[in-house]
């Protein structure tokens, strides 16, 4: 999940991502209910706004604002999907159906996350519900977008947290090649010791994971939540390691074990498409867990760290990467938009969560740092390339998908810029 649970301002809405004619203006011949009661009522009940409203019919209610963002419901089919579903995940509907356009998403997030509206009276929450609805007119409640994962059953099963990876994961290697540096590292970038490229800045955080594990030729490593084999090759390539790493993504093993193959490392990694809960009996003298843990929760954190410390010889090293809470309080939860689109049952606990666990576990912390900035600069690369790509993205994946990744890059940078979380690599020793 380090791909993070979304740099500058946003770039113009490519052609691809531009809704269908349907959804659009008024087309000709066909009548819809006026918006002139529902722009009477944000009006009256948002004196200050610091956003501006387009609707399908032509008619705006401006921003009170200096560059405020502007929300473009091209349907009433968007604003059904507001109705149905308040705020964010309403909202993320209509985004990611392209039925709502925003024209600045960094912008656009800011404002979701931190504008506090004015308290409505319930008579005011009920006269806007009904100019709502007056203005979707005879609208069938819309069908969710088919991005949208919802998933059944006890979370963090086996199983389901199998359903959950893939649903990122399993979307085409070559999606993430269109943003991710060359080795195809899928976690925070080192900018902040000299790196100038997203590539150096990779390539110095593995080496800054070995060198925390202290690997020297021959040693045995396990790369937890491998993706397409980065750290593994790295690890073996560098400092002449031999490394096992697992995911649970079918596509990831068959790219790391190609790319092992070309670089004639075969012989010396090894890749297979597990769970951290299915080792047994394997010791290794170093486990790196890169960008994995946000995926375990808080009903499997002990059991996590707990199997993690059995594949440790004592003596030897773990390093826990990955991002981390810095907020207590109400609102912890990553929000609806990840959980439905992004990454299902991810749950980004608190570091003193995560250094607890491996304490209980019989691991002693030796050295914990944290990379906030360097996360939120590593996004800034991945969403301007992305934005640069988003053609290629649309032909590979569709624009409903390529949609839901847009503001998820978005959305990420922001929670590390606006000091919602960071990411922490913890070193253990097992005594």
């Amino acid at each position: 999940m380090d791909g993070p649970v979304v740099a500058g301002q946003s770039q113009p809405l490519p052609s691809t991502l531009r809704p269908h004619p349907e959804s659009g203006r008024t087309p000709v011949g066909v009548r819809f209910a006026s918006t002139a009661r529902l722009r009477r009522e944000v009006e009256r009940l948002f004196p200050e706004r610091p956003f501006e409203l387009g609707f399908w019919d032509g008619s705006r209610v401006r921003a009170t604002h200096d560059g405020a963002p502007t929300f473009a419901f091209r349907s009433p089919r968007a604003l059904a999907h507001v109705l149905r579903a308040p705020g964010e995940l309403g909202l993320a509907r209509a985004y990611v159906s392209g039925l709502l356009v925003v024209d600045d998403l960094d912008a656009a997030v800011r404002l979701v996350d931190e504008w506090e509206p004015p308290p409505l009276s319930l008579a005011d929450r009920g006269r806007l519900g009904a100019a709502i609805l007056r203005a979707c007119g005879l609208v069938m409640p819309p069908r969710r977008p088919a991005a949208e994962l919802r998933l059944r059953g006890s979370r963090h099963t086996l199983s389901r947290d199998a359903r959950a990876v893939r649903h990122h994961y399993d979307v085409g290697n070559e999606l993430f090649a269109l943003f991710l540096d060359s080795s195809m590292t899928y976690s925070c970038a080192l900018f902040s010791r000299g790196a100038r490229t997203l590539e150096e800045a990779q390539q110095a955080k593995l080496d800054l994971v070995c060198t925390k594990l202290d690997l020297e030729p021959g040693q045995r490593v396990l790369d937890v939540g491998c993706g397409w084999g980065s750290f593994a090759i790295h690890a073996a390539e560098r400092f002449g390691a031999r490394a096992l790493g697992i995911t649970l993504s079918e596509p990831q093993v068959a790219y790391a074990r190609e790319r092992a193959r070309e670089l004639g490392l075969a012989d010396r990694v090894e890749f297979r498409v597990a769970d951290y809960r299915e080792l047994r009996g394997e010791p290794f003298d170093a486990v790196a867990s890169i960008g994995m843990v946000e995926h375990v929760g808080e009903d499997r954190i002990d059991l996590y760290a707990s199997r993690l410390a059995e594949l440790v010889r004592p003596g030897g090293r773990l390093l826990n990467h990955g991002i981390a809470q810095l907020q207590h309080g109400d609102d912890e939860a990553a929000g609806p938009f990840s959980e439905r689109y992004v990454f299902p049952d991810g749950e980004p606990l608190h570091l003193s969560r995560v250094t607890l666990a491996l304490e209980r576990a019989g691991l002693v912390v030796e050295h914990v740092e944290g990379f906030a900035d360097d996360y939120a600069e590593t996004l800034r690369h991945w969403t301007e390339r992305f934005e640069s790509n988003v053609e290629a993205a649309v032909r590979l994946v569709g624009s409903e998908r390529v949609r839901v990744w847009r503001l998820y890059l978005h959305a990420a940078r922001h929670g590390f810029v606006s000091g919602f979380e960071s990411v922490y690599q913890v070193r253990c020793r097992r005594p």
